[in-house]
């Protein structure tokens, strides 16, 4: 999704089977992009568990639905939107 002022939000999620590393059996990549630079990003790459990014910042993520990861990931780039 691309808004007018050339923001970008990119969704993917991949159903894999339940591991250690993902035991709710989703691997998934949510990103929020100005001008080419990652903003907010919440992911689960291999070896990190569910975690989320929020400008440089790094920190666990307690993943529970994927309606619930989606909510809250829109929920940081609307407020990132009205004050970044």
């Amino acid at each position: 999704m691309e808004f007018q002022d050339g923001d970008i939000v990119e969704m993917r999620l991949w159903e894999v089977p339940k591991t250690e590393d993902k035991p709710h059996g989703y691997k998934y990549s949510l990103v929020y992009i100005r001008h080419g630079k990652r903003l907010i990003g919440y992911d689960n790459s291999e070896g990190k568990g569910d975690h989320r990014h929020y400008g440089e910042h790094e920190e666990g993520y307690t993943f529970t639905t994927v309606r619930e990861l989606i909510k809250d990931f829109l929920k940081d780039v609307n407020e990132y939107k009205k004050g970044g």
